[in-house]
């Protein structure tokens, strides 16, 4: 009798802590979406012009997102139509605002992962795609590899249904200023290493990304960006790398990077993210900030993610960073600072 009452406790106990410990469990959301537009020195000084500017794009691209994801549309379709209309705004070093290289010209790179099957595709050194998230997205739905380069990039979008445009489509007259500058100084300028100052409009930020979950639970991955200014021919930075600036698993998350490009591949910092949280069991919080703060220094960037709950972080170690996020609950928000 008392052993049959000893286990008839127990049993009620572990019943309880189970009971608890669900109630305690991460909310699962139908649907998240996460968007940035660069992290960097961004003063909170500037013309209010231009800051209203941003936090309106941001809130009119974050809204596409939202709305694909609530009327049941993909992962990722709402990354994807997401940055277009990020590359398509010249105030993002992306697409139509794209930094210039050494050489006066613009090289564009993006990368796209897939979190149901972890296929995804890339390109760097592109010259005349108007938008390179879709040609990115072709190379991982159209081919049978992850990546493609310059000259061999092009060709392949030959043969693909994308927009096409004359590198001088990408002009602006803000980033050529940019380039002025980095010349007269023998330097290159990243999204983060200026300060946006009221006098000063040649804005340098911008690399663009988007990380989602859809109704189906299938979480995605992007990032879009113009590279560096005065980058020499050639310089590939993390945005086009899988892991690096872009990753995307089901089993954990999904990440977009934006920052210092070099330091970013070395420590695979997308990849890494979603690495904690599946080896080391950290939650998709602890992990960024593991990474951000941790792996990296302070300043050189930060990331956007989603877990497969829907949960939403956004990391950052520099004074600022154009993001917004978005999800089922009705959460709404765009920001610029802290």
């Amino acid at each position: 009798m008392r052993n049959f009452l000893s286990f008839s406790f127990l049993l009620l106990l572990t019943i309880g802590l189970i009971s608890c410990s669900g109630e305690q469990e991460t909310h699962q959301k139908e649907f998240a979406i996460a968007i940035h537009g660069g992290a960097g020195v961004i003063s909170q000084d500037i013309d209010p012009e231009i800051r209203d500017g941003y936090l309106a794009s941001l809130e009119e691209a974050l809204t596409i997102g939202r709305d694909i994801l609530a009327n049941g549309g993909t992962a990722m379709d709402a990354i994807v139509e997401t940055i277009i209309y990020l590359e398509d705004d010249p105030r993002y070093n992306a697409g139509r605002g794209a930094v210039y290289t050494n050489e006066a010209i613009h090289e564009l790179d993006a990368s796209i992962m897939d979190g149901r099957d972890l296929n995804a595709g890339a390109i760097t050194g592109v010259r005349t795609v108007k938008n390179p998230i879709v040609l990115a997205r072709k190379v991982m739905e159209e081919s049978r590899h992850v990546f493609f380069a310059a000259d061999g990039a092009e060709r392949f979008a030959d043969l693909m249904d994308v927009e096409r445009v004359d590198n001088s489509f990408f002009n602006t007259e803000n980033r050529r200023r940019a380039l002025e500058r980095a010349l007269e100084r023998e330097a290159v300028e990243m999204d983060h290493s200026s300060v946006i100052q009221e006098n000063d409009k040649s804005w340098k930020y911008g690399t663009v990304g988007a990380v989602a979950l859809d109704r189906d639970g299938n979480l995605a991955a992007g990032t879009s960006t113009g590279g560096m200014t005065n980058k020499r021919h050639g310089r590939v930075g993390d945005s086009p790398i899988i892991a690096a600036g872009t990753y995307a698993d089901n089993n954990t998350c999904a990440v977009s990077s934006t920052g210092h490009g070099e330091k970013f591949i070395r420590n695979a910092v997308a990849y890494q993210i979603c690495a904690q949280m599946e080896f080391a069991g950290k939650t998709l919080a602890e992990a960024a900030r593991n990474v951000i703060w941790e792996k990296l220094d302070e300043g050189d960037g930060g990331i956007i993610a989603v877990d497969y709950a829907g949960n939403i972080v956004m990391e950052f170690s520099s004074p600022g960073m154009f993001r917004g996020a978005a999800d089922s609950d009705g959460f709404f928000e765009v920001a610029i600072w802290e």
